[in-house]
Protein backbone atom coordinates (compact mmCIF):
# COMPACT_ATOMS: atom_id res chain seq x y z
CA UNK A 1 0.00 0.00 0.00
CA UNK A 2 1.42 3.19 -1.01
CA UNK A 3 1.32 4.73 2.61
CA UNK A 4 0.90 7.92 1.36
CA UNK A 5 -2.87 7.66 0.67
CA UNK A 6 -3.46 6.27 4.04
CA UNK A 7 -0.57 6.34 6.57
CA UNK A 8 -2.85 5.72 9.46
CA UNK A 9 -4.12 2.54 8.09
CA UNK A 10 -2.13 -0.70 7.77
CA UNK A 11 -0.54 -2.13 4.62
CA UNK A 12 -3.12 -4.55 4.09
CA UNK A 13 -6.12 -2.56 4.57
CA UNK A 14 -6.01 -1.40 0.93
CA UNK A 15 -6.09 -4.42 -0.61
CA UNK A 16 -8.94 -5.80 1.51
CA UNK A 17 -10.99 -2.40 0.20
CA UNK A 18 -10.20 -3.60 -2.94
CA UNK A 19 -11.42 -7.20 -2.88
CA UNK A 20 -14.46 -5.62 -1.16
CA UNK A 21 -15.46 -3.09 -3.35
CA UNK A 22 -14.74 -5.90 -6.38
CA UNK A 23 -17.45 -7.90 -5.05
CA UNK A 24 -19.82 -4.86 -3.81
CA UNK A 25 -19.29 -3.63 -7.89
CA UNK A 26 -19.57 -7.26 -9.63
CA UNK A 27 -22.05 -9.25 -7.44
CA UNK A 28 -24.22 -6.38 -5.42
CA UNK A 29 -25.17 -3.48 -7.93
CA UNK A 30 -23.91 -5.91 -11.20
CA UNK A 31 -22.14 -3.43 -12.56
CA UNK A 32 -20.47 -4.74 -15.99
CA UNK A 33 -18.16 -3.20 -18.28
CA UNK A 34 -21.61 -2.09 -20.60
CA UNK A 35 -22.29 1.00 -18.40
CA UNK A 36 -20.27 4.02 -16.87
CA UNK A 37 -19.57 4.50 -13.91
CA UNK A 38 -18.41 7.94 -11.98
CA UNK A 39 -16.64 8.55 -8.55
CA UNK A 40 -16.94 11.49 -6.83
CA UNK A 41 -14.88 11.61 -3.83
CA UNK A 42 -13.29 13.79 -1.28
CA UNK A 43 -9.53 13.42 -0.13
CA UNK A 44 -10.35 14.87 4.00
CA UNK A 45 -9.76 11.89 5.53
CA UNK A 46 -7.54 8.25 5.33
CA UNK A 47 -10.13 6.14 5.18
CA UNK A 48 -12.22 8.53 2.04
CA UNK A 49 -8.51 8.28 0.28
CA UNK A 50 -8.40 4.29 0.97
CA UNK A 51 -11.75 3.80 -0.46
CA UNK A 52 -10.99 5.64 -3.47
CA UNK A 53 -7.50 4.01 -4.41
CA UNK A 54 -9.91 0.63 -4.02
CA UNK A 55 -12.95 1.94 -6.82
CA UNK A 56 -9.98 3.28 -8.94
CA UNK A 57 -8.34 -0.20 -8.81
CA UNK A 58 -11.88 -1.63 -9.49
CA UNK A 59 -13.37 1.05 -11.99
CA UNK A 60 -10.26 2.03 -14.41
CA UNK A 61 -12.58 3.07 -17.03
CA UNK A 62 -14.68 5.32 -14.57
CA UNK A 63 -14.59 9.52 -14.24
CA UNK A 64 -13.28 10.83 -11.12
CA UNK A 65 -14.23 13.66 -9.75
CA UNK A 66 -12.46 15.73 -6.19
CA UNK A 67 -15.42 17.00 -4.85
CA UNK A 68 -13.94 19.93 -2.91
CA UNK A 69 -12.10 21.02 -6.21
CA UNK A 70 -14.97 20.38 -8.93
CA UNK A 71 -17.50 22.93 -8.78
CA UNK A 72 -21.27 21.88 -7.99
CA UNK A 73 -22.49 22.41 -11.22
CA UNK A 74 -19.61 20.36 -12.85
CA UNK A 75 -20.75 17.96 -10.32
CA UNK A 76 -24.40 17.77 -10.88
CA UNK A 77 -24.06 18.39 -14.27
CA UNK A 78 -21.71 15.24 -14.55
CA UNK A 79 -24.85 13.23 -12.78
CA UNK A 80 -27.17 14.35 -15.75
CA UNK A 81 -24.63 12.97 -18.63
CA UNK A 82 -24.86 9.35 -17.10
CA UNK A 83 -27.43 7.12 -18.47
CA UNK A 84 -29.68 4.40 -16.81
CA UNK A 85 -28.30 1.89 -14.83
CA UNK A 86 -24.94 3.61 -15.12
CA UNK A 87 -23.07 3.71 -11.66
CA UNK A 88 -22.48 6.50 -9.54
CA UNK A 89 -19.78 6.06 -5.84
CA UNK A 90 -19.83 8.58 -3.56
CA UNK A 91 -16.90 8.82 -1.21
CA UNK A 92 -17.98 11.18 1.44
CA UNK A 93 -15.62 12.25 4.56
CA UNK A 94 -19.19 14.05 5.86
CA UNK A 95 -22.07 14.34 3.23
CA UNK A 96 -21.81 15.73 -0.07
CA UNK A 97 -24.38 19.24 0.43
CA UNK A 98 -25.40 20.34 -3.33
CA UNK A 99 -28.00 22.81 -2.42
CA UNK A 100 -31.23 21.00 -1.99
CA UNK A 101 -30.39 18.42 -4.50
CA UNK A 102 -30.80 15.00 -1.97
CA UNK A 103 -28.25 13.26 -4.00
CA UNK A 104 -29.23 9.50 -3.41
CA UNK A 105 -33.04 10.33 -4.14
CA UNK A 106 -32.34 12.38 -7.28
CA UNK A 107 -29.77 9.77 -8.57
CA UNK A 108 -32.16 7.05 -8.50
CA UNK A 109 -34.70 9.17 -10.07
CA UNK A 110 -32.58 8.99 -12.76
CA UNK A 111 -32.65 5.20 -12.86
CA UNK A 112 -28.25 5.61 -11.82
CA UNK A 113 -27.38 2.48 -9.65
CA UNK A 114 -26.20 4.31 -6.65
CA UNK A 115 -22.94 3.03 -4.09
CA UNK A 116 -22.51 5.77 -1.08
CA UNK A 117 -20.12 5.96 1.66
CA UNK A 118 -20.98 8.69 4.24
CA UNK A 119 -19.61 10.27 7.28
CA UNK A 120 -16.13 8.60 6.83
CA UNK A 121 -14.74 11.10 9.51
CA UNK A 122 -16.89 9.51 12.00
CA UNK A 123 -14.43 6.81 11.89
CA UNK A 124 -11.09 7.39 12.71
CA UNK A 125 -7.84 4.59 13.82
CA UNK A 126 -8.63 1.21 14.15
CA UNK A 127 -12.76 2.10 13.30
CA UNK A 128 -11.42 2.78 9.74
CA UNK A 129 -10.13 -1.18 9.57
CA UNK A 130 -13.81 -2.33 10.88
CA UNK A 131 -15.57 -0.28 8.61
CA UNK A 132 -13.36 -1.48 5.29
CA UNK A 133 -13.94 -5.47 7.09
CA UNK A 134 -17.78 -4.66 7.14
CA UNK A 135 -17.78 -4.11 3.31
CA UNK A 136 -16.60 -7.59 3.02
CA UNK A 137 -19.91 -8.65 0.87
CA UNK A 138 -20.69 -12.19 1.06
CA UNK A 139 -23.66 -12.89 -0.89
CA UNK A 140 -24.72 -16.41 0.43
CA UNK A 141 -25.30 -15.37 3.73
CA UNK A 142 -26.58 -12.05 3.74
CA UNK A 143 -29.07 -12.75 1.38
CA UNK A 144 -29.24 -16.72 3.01
CA UNK A 145 -29.71 -15.60 6.36
CA UNK A 146 -31.41 -12.37 5.50
CA UNK A 147 -34.36 -14.25 3.61
CA UNK A 148 -34.47 -17.25 6.13
CA UNK A 149 -35.08 -14.23 8.76
CA UNK A 150 -38.08 -12.63 6.36
CA UNK A 151 -40.12 -15.74 6.63
CA UNK A 152 -39.84 -16.50 9.80
CA UNK A 153 -40.75 -12.90 10.74
CA UNK A 154 -43.36 -12.59 8.41
CA UNK A 155 -45.23 -15.81 9.59
CA UNK A 156 -44.63 -15.12 13.45
CA UNK A 157 -47.54 -14.20 15.71
CA UNK A 158 -45.33 -13.11 18.02
CA UNK A 159 -41.10 -12.25 19.65
CA UNK A 160 -39.29 -11.70 22.03
CA UNK A 161 -35.49 -10.20 22.60
CA UNK A 162 -33.82 -11.47 26.00
CA UNK A 163 -30.65 -10.03 26.99
CA UNK A 164 -29.40 -10.48 30.79
CA UNK A 165 -32.21 -10.22 33.16
CA UNK A 166 -34.98 -8.02 30.12
CA UNK A 167 -37.24 -9.18 28.11
CA UNK A 168 -38.79 -7.28 25.43
CA UNK A 169 -42.29 -8.78 23.94
CA UNK A 170 -44.02 -8.07 21.10
CA UNK A 171 -47.24 -9.82 21.37
CA UNK A 172 -48.00 -9.03 17.67
CA UNK A 173 -48.01 -10.15 14.16
CA UNK A 174 -45.25 -8.10 12.26
CA UNK A 175 -44.66 -6.01 9.36
CA UNK A 176 -43.73 -7.42 6.11
CA UNK A 177 -39.90 -7.31 6.76
CA UNK A 178 -37.64 -5.53 4.26
CA UNK A 179 -34.19 -6.74 3.43
CA UNK A 180 -31.14 -5.02 2.58
CA UNK A 181 -28.77 -7.86 1.90
CA UNK A 182 -27.19 -6.67 -1.36
CA UNK A 183 -29.91 -7.84 -3.36
CA UNK A 184 -31.71 -5.33 -5.88
CA UNK A 185 -33.50 -8.16 -7.98
CA UNK A 186 -37.00 -7.11 -6.79
CA UNK A 187 -36.36 -3.46 -6.14
CA UNK A 188 -37.55 -0.59 -7.76
CA UNK A 189 -33.77 1.21 -6.92
CA UNK A 190 -30.07 -0.41 -6.81
CA UNK A 191 -27.65 0.07 -4.40
CA UNK A 192 -27.82 2.41 -1.35
CA UNK A 193 -25.83 2.92 1.79
CA UNK A 194 -22.67 0.64 2.36
CA UNK A 195 -21.89 -1.33 4.38
CA UNK A 196 -25.06 -3.28 4.52
CA UNK A 197 -26.69 -6.23 6.70
CA UNK A 198 -30.32 -5.17 7.68
CA UNK A 199 -33.65 -7.07 8.08
CA UNK A 200 -36.00 -4.74 9.56
CA UNK A 201 -39.63 -4.70 10.52
CA UNK A 202 -42.05 -3.46 13.25
CA UNK A 203 -45.16 -4.48 15.16
CA UNK A 204 -48.53 -4.18 13.31
CA UNK A 205 -49.74 -3.57 16.62
CA UNK A 206 -47.10 -1.18 18.09
CA UNK A 207 -48.92 -1.02 21.74
CA UNK A 208 -48.93 -4.70 22.00
CA UNK A 209 -44.65 -4.29 22.79
CA UNK A 210 -43.84 -4.63 26.24
CA UNK A 211 -41.20 -5.52 28.71
CA UNK A 212 -37.52 -4.11 29.38
CA UNK A 213 -34.28 -3.95 27.30
CA UNK A 214 -30.85 -2.96 27.97
CA UNK A 215 -30.01 -0.47 26.00
CA UNK A 216 -25.64 -0.63 25.53
CA UNK A 217 -25.35 1.63 22.56
CA UNK A 218 -27.40 4.56 21.55
CA UNK A 219 -27.59 7.59 19.18
CA UNK A 220 -26.89 10.75 20.42
CA UNK A 221 -27.63 14.22 19.29
CA UNK A 222 -24.56 14.22 17.34
CA UNK A 223 -25.82 11.25 15.80
CA UNK A 224 -22.80 9.29 16.90
CA UNK A 225 -22.64 6.19 18.82
CA UNK A 226 -23.10 6.84 22.73
CA UNK A 227 -22.33 3.68 24.68
CA UNK A 228 -22.90 4.56 28.53
CA UNK A 229 -20.56 2.86 31.00
CA UNK A 230 -23.91 0.47 32.07
CA UNK A 231 -26.65 -0.03 29.98
CA UNK A 232 -29.73 1.69 30.57
CA UNK A 233 -32.46 -0.57 31.35
CA UNK A 234 -35.60 0.88 29.09
CA UNK A 235 -39.11 0.23 29.95
CA UNK A 236 -41.76 0.17 27.40
CA UNK A 237 -45.19 -0.24 28.41
CA UNK A 238 -47.89 -0.22 25.75
CA UNK A 239 -45.45 0.81 22.98
CA UNK A 240 -44.00 3.31 24.37
CA UNK A 241 -41.05 4.39 26.99
CA UNK A 242 -41.98 5.03 30.49
CA UNK A 243 -38.81 4.80 32.13
CA UNK A 244 -35.07 4.74 31.82
CA UNK A 245 -33.41 3.25 34.44
CA UNK A 246 -29.93 4.44 35.01
CA UNK A 247 -30.17 6.80 32.04
CA UNK A 248 -26.81 8.91 31.24
CA UNK A 249 -27.91 12.80 31.08
CA UNK A 250 -27.03 12.05 27.13
CA UNK A 251 -29.92 9.20 27.10
CA UNK A 252 -32.09 11.56 28.65
CA UNK A 253 -31.86 14.18 26.95
CA UNK A 254 -32.72 11.97 23.53
CA UNK A 255 -35.74 10.85 25.73
CA UNK A 256 -36.18 14.79 26.61
CA UNK A 257 -36.01 15.68 22.88
CA UNK A 258 -38.89 13.19 21.82
CA UNK A 259 -41.08 13.76 24.15
CA UNK A 260 -40.92 17.58 23.83
CA UNK A 261 -41.49 17.52 20.06
CA UNK A 262 -43.66 14.25 20.20
CA UNK A 263 -45.32 14.21 23.11
CA UNK A 264 -44.52 10.58 24.15
CA UNK A 265 -41.38 8.08 23.31
CA UNK A 266 -42.43 5.53 20.82
CA UNK A 267 -40.65 2.25 19.90
CA UNK A 268 -41.22 1.01 16.12
CA UNK A 269 -38.24 -0.33 14.15
CA UNK A 270 -37.26 -3.91 15.19
CA UNK A 271 -33.94 -4.35 13.29
CA UNK A 272 -32.14 -7.39 12.88
CA UNK A 273 -28.22 -6.67 12.32
CA UNK A 274 -26.85 -8.99 10.25
CA UNK A 275 -23.09 -7.71 9.36
CA UNK A 276 -20.29 -9.56 11.56
CA UNK A 277 -17.62 -7.26 11.19
CA UNK A 278 -19.68 -5.36 14.20
CA UNK A 279 -20.76 -6.57 17.51
CA UNK A 280 -21.33 -4.94 21.20
CA UNK A 281 -17.36 -4.36 21.11
CA UNK A 282 -16.49 -3.90 18.09
CA UNK A 283 -17.90 -0.54 17.00
CA UNK A 284 -17.73 2.17 14.92
CA UNK A 285 -18.93 6.02 16.00
CA UNK A 286 -21.28 6.57 13.16
CA UNK A 287 -24.46 5.53 13.97
CA UNK A 288 -25.89 4.89 10.80
CA UNK A 289 -23.48 2.61 9.82
CA UNK A 290 -22.83 0.60 13.06
CA UNK A 291 -26.78 -0.03 12.37
CA UNK A 292 -25.47 -3.08 10.65
CA UNK A 293 -24.47 -4.60 13.57
CA UNK A 294 -24.98 -8.19 14.16
CA UNK A 295 -27.86 -8.54 16.70
CA UNK A 296 -31.19 -6.24 17.39
CA UNK A 297 -31.40 -2.57 17.11
CA UNK A 298 -35.21 -0.67 17.97
CA UNK A 299 -35.91 2.67 17.06
CA UNK A 300 -37.52 5.70 19.20
CA UNK A 301 -39.73 8.02 18.15
CA UNK A 302 -42.57 7.73 15.81
CA UNK A 303 -41.12 8.50 12.55
CA UNK A 304 -41.17 5.19 10.20
CA UNK A 305 -42.15 6.47 6.76
CA UNK A 306 -41.79 2.74 5.94
CA UNK A 307 -44.66 1.94 7.82
CA UNK A 308 -47.39 3.98 7.13
CA UNK A 309 -49.47 3.77 10.63
CA UNK A 310 -53.30 5.06 11.62
CA UNK A 311 -52.60 8.08 14.40
CA UNK A 312 -49.06 8.96 12.83
CA UNK A 313 -49.15 12.15 10.59
CA UNK A 314 -45.53 12.37 8.72
CA UNK A 315 -45.77 15.50 9.32
CA UNK A 316 -45.58 15.33 12.73
CA UNK A 317 -43.63 12.59 13.29
CA UNK A 318 -39.82 13.52 13.71
CA UNK A 319 -37.46 11.66 15.20
CA UNK A 320 -36.07 7.91 14.41
CA UNK A 321 -33.21 7.38 16.73
CA UNK A 322 -31.35 4.27 17.06
CA UNK A 323 -30.64 2.07 19.95
CA UNK A 324 -29.07 -1.29 20.32
CA UNK A 325 -30.14 -3.96 22.69
CA UNK A 326 -27.99 -6.30 25.20
CA UNK A 327 -29.28 -9.42 23.15
CA UNK A 328 -28.64 -12.97 24.09
CA UNK A 329 -31.60 -14.50 22.55
CA UNK A 330 -34.15 -13.79 19.82
CA UNK A 331 -37.24 -15.52 19.42
CA UNK A 332 -39.89 -15.33 16.42
CA UNK A 333 -43.16 -17.40 18.00
CA UNK A 334 -41.27 -20.39 19.53
CA UNK A 335 -38.44 -20.45 17.27
CA UNK A 336 -35.02 -19.26 18.87
CA UNK A 337 -33.16 -17.41 15.80
CA UNK A 338 -30.20 -16.10 17.64
CA UNK A 339 -27.91 -17.30 20.09
CA UNK A 340 -23.86 -16.59 20.87
CA UNK A 341 -24.17 -13.70 18.74
CA UNK A 342 -25.25 -14.96 15.41
CA UNK A 343 -28.45 -15.39 13.51
CA UNK A 344 -28.89 -19.23 13.85
CA UNK A 345 -31.97 -19.22 11.25
CA UNK A 346 -29.51 -21.11 8.55
CA UNK A 347 -26.27 -22.99 10.27
CA UNK A 348 -24.55 -23.96 7.04
CA UNK A 349 -24.50 -19.96 6.54
CA UNK A 350 -22.57 -19.60 9.98
CA UNK A 351 -19.46 -19.22 10.70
Amino acid sequence: MNTEISPDLPAHAIDDATAHVRDIVRIAVEHGPGHAALVVFDTRTGLARALTEAYRRNLPGATFLDFDTTGAEEVLAAFKRMAPSDLVVLVQSTNFRLEAFRIRVELFKLGLKVIEHVHLSRMPGAQAEHYIEALAYDPAYFRGVGKALKARIDAATCGRVVGGDAELVFASPFEPAKLNVGDYSEMHNVGGQFPIGEVFTEARDLEAVSGTVLVHVFGDTSYRSNRPDKPVTMVVERGRVVQAIDATPEFQEVLDIIRRDEGEVWVRELGFGLNRAFTRERRVDDIGTYERMCGIHLSLGAKHGVYPKPGFKRKDARYHIDVFAVTDAVYLGEERVYEDGAWTVDSRMQR
